[in-house]
């Protein structure tokens, strides 16, 4: 399935794409309790759709590709590198990304997302699956400048938690594989990213087992995986595509910030 999460009228609502995107086929119910069929369908063109996951926590992985580790001039960390984001980071397909009035350097980072879909604590990693709902694609929205002088202090908030700096969508996909999927960000429709998530150092069931190791899992969390090499800077005007194979095109463009 590729479920979307989107509003009429002002009402939100989950469904699934029918063939061609143009459709989408409206359910009762919540992923995580259950959906069923309504037999209503809605038109694309009269509908918003939004971040598939409402006000998630937000997990993130860095330095988990080597191609990214390169580029950064760094040596693989002896334990993965996490950090979290705020639910107010998260804004949907077609939203705006807001380039700070304040900042510098902001990169992109495109990556593969985890959702989570019931309680997992002490996972296995051979289990993993039975706890993760569908995958999604992600931007890492990242202020470089603010996050080295946090970085050098042992912290990471700021630079990477900004409002619009975690892009999610455009669809929660089930039932994938995620150990072999090809991942491609595009700026402006430049390919900037092409990669596969085989590279990932640490692959997406042990990211779960490994985080329900010393925390609850809950449902609806999201776990950006990761980026790899290719990261660079946006500025105002710009358009940013995240593309990943079975899920589809999350599409941003980044904006000033108007104070």
């Amino acid at each position: 399935m590729r479920i979307v999460r989107y509003a009429v009228g002002g009402v939100c609502h989950y469904g699934e794409f029918e063939a061609g995107d143009t459709r989408i086929a409206r359910f009762e119910g919540d992923p995580y309790a259950g959906l069923s069929p309504t037999g209503h369908v809605d038109d694309v063109g009269d509908v918003v759709v939004l971040a598939p996951v409402e006000r998630p926590r937000i997990f993130g992985f860095a330095y988990n590709y080597t191609s990214h580790i390169d580029e950064t001039e760094r040596e693989v960390p002896e334990v993965p590198v996490c950090f979290m984001k705020p639910s107010t980071a998260v804004v949907g397909p077609g939203d705006a990304i807001v380039y700070p009035a304040d900042g510098e350097l902001i990169h992109f980072e495109g990556e593969l997302v985890v959702v989570i879909g019931k309680e997992a604590r002490h996972v296995k990693p051979a289990e993993a699956h039975e706890y993760i709902l569908g995958y999604t694609c992600g931007n890492d929205v990242s202020d470089r400048i603010i996050q080295r002088k946090e970085s050098a202090f042992g912290t990471l908030m700021i630079g990477k938690g900004q409002d619009t700096f975690a892009p999610l969508g455009p669809v929660i996909a089930t039932g994938l594989d995620p150990s072999e999927l090809s991942l491609t960000t595009r700026v402006n429709g430049t390919v900037t990213q092409s990669a596969s998530t085989a590279d990932l150092l640490l692959a997406v069931p042990d990211i779960v087992s490994y985080l329900s190791r010393y925390l609850t899992l809950l449902p609806g969390d999201v776990i950006m995986t990761g980026t790899p090499s290719g990261v660079g800077p946006i500025r105002p005007g710009d358009e940013v595509e995240v593309e990943i194979e079975g899920i589809g095109v999350l599409r941003n463009a980044v904006v000033a910030e108007s104070r």
